[in-house]
């Protein structure tokens, strides 16, 4: 795998590129990086590209704000551009399936595919689910991150997080947990006030082949949202898999499986430029 570095305005972007075969490229989810694509994306007869987005992996923050899902996407876009990747499947999961989306509509001329692992995003900006991600960012703008944190665990939704969501209580509790904790929570407020910027028939209008996966027991993701957007969709592929709460292991072999699978479709290969 190579890493490289890309540059937009004053910002240092990193930037992954691996394999041979079908043009993918895939995005992380909000605070994750390539090794998390990496645990949900197979490797076989696919040359595939990851921008890790402003202020996560490696990657600086730099000055611009309101960091924004159409930013990050401009980001993507111009990075397969410089990469070579004219024409590509587009994917990504929670974050990375709201960039994926704003791509396939905003410039579908460049997209032959859509892959959409565990939206938290369908049609609105700033939805509910992802409110427990904008009370995180607020604690830890107004509180030393150490009582942040511990205000957090004591709340009412820290509990019920606790309780009955443990998977997502403990990436809640990463966010307060990175060395750039302060300076990240502002990507957090932003991003979880956003949204992809596809209205619901701009959706209903899409004209490629995609693959939508979701899963119960995990209430940042809700599988509402991924049975809204493949009902939308024309044509799309829905696959429930084990949630990571259940089984990790599980849950990224049976990702990995599907997504190989379409990639595999017959369907999917004719959109594909040769």
């Amino acid at each position: 795998m190579g890493k490289k570095w890309f540059k937009r305005d004053d910002t240092e972007l990193a930037v992954y590129e691996t394999g041979k075969g079908l043009p993918v490229v895939f995005q992380h989810g909000l605070g994750g990086d390539e090794a998390q694509v990496a645990q949900n994306v197979p490797t076989s007869a696919i040359h595939r590209l990851t921008l890790e987005c402003r202020g996560h992996g490696t990657s600086s923050l730099g000055n611009a704000r309101l960091f924004s899902i159409r930013m990050f996407a401009e980001d993507v876009l111009a990075a397969a551009t410089e990469y070579g990747f004219d024409r590509f499947i587009i994917g990504g999961i929670s974050m990375g399936a709201a960039i994926a989306l704003h791509l396939a509509h905003h410039h579908a001329q460049r997209i032959a595919g859509l892959v959409l692992v565990r939206p938290a995003w369908t049609f609105e900006a700033s939805p509910g689910n992802l409110a427990p991600i904008r009370t995180v960012a607020a604690l830890i703008h107004s509180h030393p991150i150490e009582e942040a944190k511990r205000r957090f665990i004591a709340s009412e939704t820290g509990r019920w997080f606790a309780s009955e969501a443990p998977d997502n209580f403990s990436s809640l509790l990463g966010y307060f947990d990175r060395p750039d904790a302060v300076a990240f929570a502002s990507v957090l407020a932003d991003i979880a006030s956003d949204g992809p910027d596809v209205p619901q028939a701009a959706a209903a209008a899409l004209a490629m082949p995609t693959l939508v996966i979701g899963n119960h027991q995990d209430a940042i993701h809700p599988l509402s949202c991924a049975q809204t957007l493949a009902n939308v969709i024309p044509g799309a592929s829905f696959v429930e898999v084990t949630a990571k709460a259940v089984d990790k292991n599980r849950h990224f072999a049976e990702v990995q499986d599907a997504i190989a699978h379409f990639f595999a479709s017959k369907t999917l290969r004719s959109f594909v430029p040769s």
